[in-house]
């Protein structure tokens, strides 16, 4: 097949997290925008400072903008760089998860609320307790339990975490190493106002085929960033982006909290340096949200596209149509 068009095209876009609202295809990005910032791994040529939220009807129907959901000037903690947001409801309030560098330059998580899908939201003033790097994605189970997950090495600044307390010189020390099993993604339950946590952060085992821990020479294996949770068939599925080796790939678990035992790829590398995705049922299909580079060639300028996933009888992942 060809490759797919962006979805959007009057503005830069990335990082979409898909969820599926009030009969509606919801898509929460990264708002991309021009930069004087030289590209580097600390990622400061991603250099964002709003959200739009944007929904379709039928996919490859009308995209609407719904413009401004929240601004970095109206969250008093947030210094700069607003990076990839996701969002949940329940109990009929919406609520945008959103990373931030707090005035220290340290990125912790917000939430903030809204009573439509589109916005505007309200963030909190402070940024959620105990949160810390990059990425948060939300999974609400059919019991009502809500969690959020997080995180990212190099510029995310995970791998300042290991100690439980950031570590501003382990900021270089960017990869475990030796005979060190890769860093973990996070993990922490929220409380039923989708405002806090309410208990300790975790890490989430990865397992390879093994069965012990991925192994932090394995780059085409590990996790880097992009954490996302989905659903499907009482398993837990749980996909992230490999980062620096460019692919999309997953785990499959029996809890929510894992561990889950890794099972594939679902993307192989695009144009551009990052790869962050969502995976989302919408009218009976599932579909893949992505971003690359192709509208604007530049890595700090991204475009989101959207492809249809499909499972085999085993429950495995993969495109509908082959990768152009």
């Amino acid at each position: 097949m060809s490759d797919p068009k962006p979805i959007v095209s009057h503005l830069y876009t990335a990082d979409p997290s898909a969820h599926a609202f009030n009969g509606k295809l919801y898509v929460y990005p990264s708002h991309d925008r021009e930069t004087d910032q030289p590209d580097n791994d600390n990622g400061d040529q991603y250099d964002m400072n709003d959200y739009h939220v944007f929904s379709m009807e039928s996919v490859g129907g009308e995209v609407t903008d719904h413009g401004i959901a929240l601004h970095a000037k109206d969250v008093p903690w947030v210094s700069k760089q607003l990076w990839a947001p996701d969002a949940a409801e329940k109990n009929g309030k919406f609520y945008l998860y959103f990373p931030a560098r707090d005035k220290d330059g340290i990125f912790r998580i917000g939430v903030a609320a809204g009573d439509k899908p589109e916005g505007p939201f309200k963030a909190d003033p402070e940024p959620i307790k105990g949160s810390y790097s990059i990425d948060p994605a939300s999974f609400v189970d059919e019991d009502g339990q809500a969690y959020l997950y997080f995180g990212g090495i190099w510029g995310g600044q995970l791998q300042c975490w290991r100690t439980g307390k950031f570590v501003r010189e382990a900021y270089d020390d960017m990869e475990a190493s030796g005979d060190e099993p890769a860093l973990l993604p996070r993990v922490a339950k929220l409380t039923d106002d989708m405002r806090s946590f309410s208990g300790d952060v975790k890490e989430i085992e990865i397992l390879d085929d093994d069965g012990k821990l991925i192994h932090a020479s394995k780059h085409d294996r590990r996790f880097f960033e992009a954490a996302w949770v989905h659903k499907y068939k009482g398993k837990y599925y749980f996909s992230y982006s490999t980062g620096d080796t460019h692919y999309l790939v997953y785990a499959i678990g029996d809890s929510p909290l894992g561990p889950f035992k890794f099972a594939g790829r679902i993307l192989e590398p695009v144009q551009g340096w990052t790869t962050h995705h969502s995976i989302v049922e919408f009218k009976g299909k599932w579909y893949l949200f992505y971003h690359d580079t192709s509208l604007s060639g530049k890595n700090h300028l991204r475009s989101v596209k959207m492809r249809e996933l499909v499972y085999d009888n085993e429950g495995h992942i993969k495109l509908a149509e082959p990768q152009p």
